[in-house]
């Protein structure tokens, strides 16, 4: 007992500390007079600071990766702005030769051009003057000299350059900023797009081909070159005049309807 008693007194044991009940020290309540203090609100400035560093680790890590895709980017659209000037200028290249050629090779082939035409005109007249290649070659000659084989050129050549650059600059154009990379057609697409801007073009380009047929014939001694079938011209831009004030300059361009030219409408009265 005195054991125990001394050992209750003298040392405290873990079980009896644990299942001994705590002491709690009372408050004492607050004085009527004193103004009570209100309880602290937590601060978040240990977490505040660790996003702040986490945002500023973060930025830090992704800015050189940001700089490098601005880079990357603005290096694609110098390459692809160069690719553009470097295409443009290849078809630039490309059809100032063929320009040269063909010019070369109208210069070479107006002669026949001519013939057939006065060989087809003649029917008109049902005429024989240009029965055969010898005899248009030396008929033209002792009539209109070596000019005679040239008459129309100037049109002629004019509507196959136009045509020729038009078809060349549209068809680059469309290929390159019309027809999107992503379209899964789009190199069908572009083998079309050189042939159906020849056919736009072509249109355009029509009433230079008929000034150039009408001055082959006109003044050749044929009906369809004299009046009244046709007036006679002094140069292919009276001709042209000419058509543009009868409204004939698309006359023979379609090869299904005859084009009527716009004329003033009948009065009323009449």
């Amino acid at each position: 007992m005195l054991g125990s008693a001394g050992f209750d007194h003298g040392a405290t044991n873990d079980s009896d500390a644990v299942l001994r009940p705590r002491r709690v020290k009372k408050m004492d309540p607050p004085e009527p007079g004193a103004e009570q203090e209100a309880p602290a609100a937590p601060v978040d400035v240990d977490v505040d600071a660790a996003v702040l560093l986490l945002g500023a680790g973060v930025t830090a890590a992704t800015h050189p990766l940001l700089y490098v895709k601005l880079l990357i980017q603005q290096v694609e659209h110098l390459f692809k702005r160069d690719d553009l000037q470097t295409s443009l200028r290849k078809v630039v290249k490309e059809t100032s030769h063929e320009m040269i050629i063909q010019c070369l090779s109208r210069v070479a082939t107006h002669p026949l051009h001519v013939m057939s035409v006065r060989c087809m005109a003649q029917f008109v007249g049902r005429e024989v003057k240009y029965s055969g290649m010898i005899r248009c070659i030396t008929s033209i000659f002792k009539e209109e000299g070596v000019a005679g084989f040239y008459v129309g050129l100037m049109p002629h050549m004019l509507g196959e350059l136009l045509f020729l650059w038009g078809c060349n600059l549209l068809s680059h154009l469309i290929n390159t900023y019309a027809v999107d990379e992503s379209f899964s057609q789009a190199s069908a697409v572009r083998s079309y797009t050189k042939f159906v801007m020849g056919v736009a073009v072509s249109v355009l380009t029509y009433p230079f081909m008929l000034v150039a047929d009408l001055m082959a014939v006109n003044n050749c001694g044929l009906a369809a070159g004299l009046p009244p079938r046709s007036p006679v011209f002094k140069s292919w831009l009276r001709c042209w005049n000419h058509l543009s004030l009868k409204g004939h300059l698309f006359r023979g361009s379609s090869l299904f309807f005859r084009r009527v030219p716009v004329t003033s409408l009948p009065s009323l009265h009449d």
